[in-house]
């Protein structure tokens, strides 16, 4: 039974997914944080 388990897991996600129902949560490789997709930028002191 659990050797089903994680094709069942993987079925589950690809069915998600291709509803939409998942997201990416990462920004970019480097986790800056972005809204609406700009860039924050830290102004000079």
């Amino acid at each position: 039974m659990t050797f089903f388990l994680l094709p069942l897991l993987l079925l589950a996600l690809a069915v998600a997914s291709a509803a939409g129902l998942t997201t990416d949560s990462r920004d970019s490789a480097d986790w800056k944080p972005t809204t609406d997709g700009r860039r924050w930028r830290s102004r000079p002191c």
